[in-house]
């Protein structure tokens, strides 16, 4: 008996389809929020600093993906968190506002950030901002 056999490429990549996250919010609400911020806070910092500012930032998962994936390998947490701080620059290249992104070790209010691992920015800052 002869057996023959083929090795062909195998794609392990699939589609998955996922549930929606809990904390998801619907596209009406997350533009309520921007528009309630907007109007609250937008003409303020506008007027303060003399021209709008930035409010929206771009990440490419792939960026997300690889700081989750560095956060989880160098927390001493079994279930670290990431912790979102406004930030602006301030020097000849911009003025604008940023974000970035700390590590915590853990998920409750008032956890500590975890200063052993270094926080993520230079995300792509939209200006003009673009309306969600």
């Amino acid at each position: 008996m002869i057996v023959f056999t083929t090795l062909l490429p195998i794609n392990l990549k699939t589609n998955l389809i996922m549930s929606k996250p809990s904390n998801c919010i619907t596209v009406a609400a997350a533009r309520q929020l921007q528009d309630n911020w907007v109007a609250t806070r937008a003409v303020d910092i506008e007027r303060a600093m003399g021209s709008g500012d930035t409010r929206e930032f771009l990440f490419s998962v792939a960026e997300l993906e690889e700081f989750l994936a560095y956060v989880k390998a160098g927390s001493g947490s079994m279930n670290p968190g990431i912790r979102i701080y406004f930030g602006a620059y301030d020097n000849a290249t911009s003025d604008k506002a940023t974000v970035f992104l700390a590590p915590t070790l853990g998920t409750t209010q008032g956890v500590a950030n975890d200063y052993s691992l270094e926080p993520l920015n230079n995300s792509i800052g939209g200006f003009p901002p673009k309306n969600y």
